[in-house]
């Protein structure tokens, strides 16, 4: 099953963001094909403000733990975290 993960991140945290954005993608590439796509949301003067992850996992919980191991999340980045299962049904590169 996949999972978005939907990400806010505090008010006046972009430095937080910035410093820990290379343990991040490190964190996020050792996912494997577990990861399926991430990226920020930009906010109106396209500066990122919080960040989508879609993850395989067996269970909430298992992309959950996926989520707070995330080095953004560990840092205190996110205002508010939400899971949700999603189906990918357009454009899917695994049905091509």
């Amino acid at each position: 099953m996949l999972y978005a993960v939907i990400c806010n991140d505090k008010k006046d945290h972009l430095h937080i963001r910035l410093e820990i954005r290379p343990k991040h993608l490190e964190y996020l590439k050792s996912l494997g094909k577990t990861l399926k796509f991430a990226g920020p949301f930009l906010d109106a003067d396209e500066k990122p403000d919080g960040t989508l992850v879609v993850v395989e996992a067996k269970s909430p919980e298992e992309a959950k733990s996926l989520a707070e191991n995330d080095p953004y999340a560990k840092a205190g980045l996110f205002s508010d975290m939400k899971i949700r299962p999603w189906r990918w049904s357009v454009n899917n590169p695994e049905e091509a």
